[in-house]
């Protein structure tokens, strides 16, 4: 019989389901393993061990119910997924990675904590986030940085970096994650695991927090589609109040992985769209040819896809992301523990005027319509995920801050497009190569060009998938 953290997490519900483990059992292994490969791979912010001891007793006791009854359970009952430390769950730390918020606990639960524990998971920890989610790697300034168990001199990537980690090295089979400009799809691609950033509006926000520009979207990492689908069911619920809905699924995503999507037209696109000086790897052109060659083999249409917009073009995003920087609530005082990046981007965002921010919305919304425009006769865009393999994080951080600034734009050239558009857009991890001696993964992204398209990402993806299967677990 396989150990618990060797399953998917659909698999592992269905264990727990037939009694093959108990929630305890699954969470003593799982603690076991956070603090073993977990703590090599920097995945965890906090642990989280009385919370998590009273979700998995309680989940025992359903569990026991319902083999003598019949009691209808929910459908990850035991399951462990963690919650990325830029979300709140009442009652345990929530720092964000932010030496000025060191300390801080959080009053209640974020919706897409409370759907995560309505689902019956077990919340066995905070992953480890950059300061405030902003950047592209995970170098806290509160704790140990996230490491792809790849190479452990190599990022996780950002902002989910711990989340990405805690999945590959297999200490839990899903966990949750944020994406406002490639945070779910970015550490997906550094440590080999699936990665959707769903759709504007699929997943609310709500009942704590608002939308703003709708560049954030929640979801999850997991090591297969499925768990990736079957999780988005879950999340994807509507609250009073969401400024954006999308239409829901025909029956569930779960249930579009194993749907025929006929012949698609698929525009590959290599070309980087957020600055004009961004090379790339020849082993990420490889991933995109490989994933290129099995789409065409399925039958469809695969042809190069114009590219819509230019490095200056995304440039005029710049103060919409400063503002939001700038818009973290802390005190003056406050402002000397941040990190340079962080200092920096709030010090441009104070400076960004009324004015400015409409006419960046004006124009962030206006460069959606070219990109619709010039992809109006395609139905899904394939991209490597990133420029590079996972890097040594000190090619990223640097110390001039506007520097850092472009060699993270030059790392992700295609995945922040994708939360301007409020398309969905999904990584997989269907490369690897030798790098520098290291085998190292690259991932490719299939994004929508419009929003409301993840059952076809899923499709597709579970396709893909069973094609040319991944590692789903990768030792540090």
């Amino acid at each position: 019989m396989a150990a618990p953290h060797e399953l998917s997490a659909l698999d592992l519900a269905a264990a727990l389901r037939r009694g093959e483990f108990s929630a305890a059992e699954v969470l003593d292994h799982t603690q076991n393993r956070m603090e073993s490969v977990g703590a090599a791979v920097g995945a965890f912010a906090h642990h989280t061990p009385d919370l998590a001891a009273t979700q998995a007793a309680k989940a025992d006791a359903i569990l026991v119910r319902h083999r003598h009854g019949g009691e209808p359970m929910a459908p990850f009952l035991g399951v462990p997924v963690p919650v990325k430390d830029l979300a709140m769950v009442a009652g345990q730390p929530f720092e964000a990675g932010s030496a000025a918020m060191r300390g801080f606990v959080a009053p209640v639960d974020d919706g897409v904590v409370t759907l995560l524990a309505e689902a019956g998971t077990v919340m066995v920890g905070k992953t480890t986030t950059p300061e405030f989610g902003l950047p592209c790697y995970t170098e806290p300034a509160t704790g140990a940085p996230a490491r792809t168990p790849w190479d452990l001199s190599r990022t996780a990537g950002g902002s989910s970096g711990g989340a990405a980690a805690a999945v590959a090295a297999g200490v839990v089979p899903a966990a949750h994650g944020s994406d406002g400009g490639g945070s779910l799809r970015i550490p997906a691609a550094c440590c080999g695991v699936v990665g959707m950033k769903p759709s504007r509006g699929r997943v609310s926000p709500g009942p704590h927090r608002s939308e703003g520009i709708g560049l954030v979207a929640d979801g999850v990492l997991t090591r297969t589609v499925r768990d990736s689908a079957a999780l988005l069911d879950v999340i994807a619920r509507p609250r009073p109040g969401d400024v954006h809905r999308v239409a829901a699924p025909a029956s569930s995503f779960l249930e579009a992985c194993d749907r025929a999507t006929g012949p698609l037209r698929v525009g590959v696109l290599i070309d980087p769209l957020n600055t004009d000086d961004a090379p790339v790897h020849p082993e990420a052109l490889a991933a995109v040819a490989g994933a290129a060659r099995l789409l065409e083999e399925s039958g469809h249409d695969v042809d190069l896809a114009p590219r819509p917009m230019g490095g200056e073009d995304w440039m005029a995003f710049m103060p919409l992301w400063s503002t939001g920087a700038a818009q973290v609530p802390l005190p003056p005082e406050a402002e000397h523990l941040m990190k340079p990046l962080t200092r920096w981007l709030r010090e441009i965002g104070r400076a960004v005027t009324g004015v400015e921010h409409a006419g960046a919305l004006a124009a962030m919304q206006q460069l959606g319509r070219r990109i619709a425009t010039a992809w109006a006769d395609l139905d899904v865009i394939l991209t490597p995920t990133l420029a590079q393999p996972p890097l040594p994080p000190d090619e990223l951080e640097l110390p001039d801050p506007a520097a850092d600034f472009e060699a993270q734009k030059r790392f992700t050239p295609w995945t922040s497009i994708w939360n301007m558009t409020g398309a969905p857009a999904i990584s997989l991890p269907l490369h690897r190569a030798e790098v520098d001696g290291v085998e190292l993964p690259f991932g490719v992204m299939l994004g929508g060009v419009r929003p409301g398209q993840e059952e076809t990402l899923f499709a597709l993806a579970a396709h893909l998938e069973a094609a040319d299967p991944w590692p789903l677990i990768r030792k540090p």
